[in-house]
């Protein structure tokens, strides 16, 4: 298979088991929205994959070809976090220089295009940056290295509405001009619901759904009304959660609707964010 693969990969840090003998596989050309609450394994996950941190068994390969500690490998992948990996006396346009030295498909008058539509300065130092600021830095790099697979955890963190549409828009129109593999990390399930095709959700360091979303919004729908009615509606089906506001409940159901709905209860189609909430409450 052409892509990245992941084989029985675990990872523990002392007393918690971060992963948990996961298998995985990333495609070419395709938008991945890697889905889990705090702590359940994504950067764990994403820093294995590219290097950062060594799983305690497991191999990952693209293409076959083993990935860990194999620059070769290595240089077809870009994560970005969090973490700033350069200098933090450095400029904006200093980095992109030095991004063009080890990404060689780095695109600098990209990179400028993308500083103007975010009015990042690319005169100003890294350290002098906003948290937000820092967010558009780190996506700026990420959209411009040109690499077949880019790995974006928390891409939106600091950014206001605007500069996360902004983000959203420009994310899209470069894959479809120039398809590549996206694995977006993200809480802002809601935001991302229309930009990712496949979902990937993590649990206590195990996959527990890997499925097109669209074949995870078929797979099920909300029924809603008052308590009772709603009882009595699922009793022998598979629910995977309920919530009661008032008087009022929902119930989230694997599976079919009927096709007789009671008058007094109402039907809606599955949402991802809460088929997530529902999937991963413990």
């Amino acid at each position: 298979m052409n892509g990245i693969e992941l084989k029985d990969i675990s990872k523990k840090y002392k007393n918690v088991q971060a992963l948990s003998h996961v298998n995985l596989c990333f495609k070419e050309n395709t938008i991945y929205g890697l889905l889990g609450r705090n702590g359940a394994g994504k950067s764990t996950l994403l820093n294995i994959i590219n290097n950062r941190v060594l799983a305690d068994n497991g191999t990952v390969t693209l293409n076959g070809k083993t990935a860990t500690e194999n620059t070769e490998v290595l240089h077809n992948f870009f994560l970005t976090n969090e973490q700033n990996l350069y200098p933090e006396g450095m400029k904006v346009k200093d980095a992109f220089k030095w991004s063009s030295e080890f990404y060689p498909g780095f695109d600098k008058d990209y990179a400028e295009k993308l500083c103007n539509l975010f009015q990042l300065s690319h005169k100003k130092k890294i350290k002098r940056l906003s948290t937000g600021y820092q967010t558009i830095f780190r996506n700026i790099v990420a959209l411009s290295v040109n690499v077949p697979y880019v790995f974006l955890d928390e891409p939106v963190l600091g950014l206001d509405a605007y500069h996360r549409d902004l983000f959203y828009k420009i994310l899209i129109e470069k894959y479809a001009e120039n398809p590549f593999t996206i694995v977006i990390s993200t809480h802002l399930i809601e935001e991302i619901s229309n930009v990712i095709e496949n979902v990937i959700i993590i649990k206590n360091g195990e996959i527990i759904k890997n499925d097109s979303r669209d074949e995870i919004l078929k797979a099920g729908y909300c029924i809603s009304g008052i308590s009772s009615a709603v009882d009595g509606y699922i009793s022998g089906k598979q629910v995977i959660g309920t919530e009661i506001l008032g008087g009022l409940k929902t119930a989230y159901i694997l599976g079919q609707p009927e096709t007789n709905i009671p008058d007094n209860l109402s039907i809606s189609g599955m949402d991802l964010q809460k088929f997530f909430i529902q999937l991963t409450n413990s």
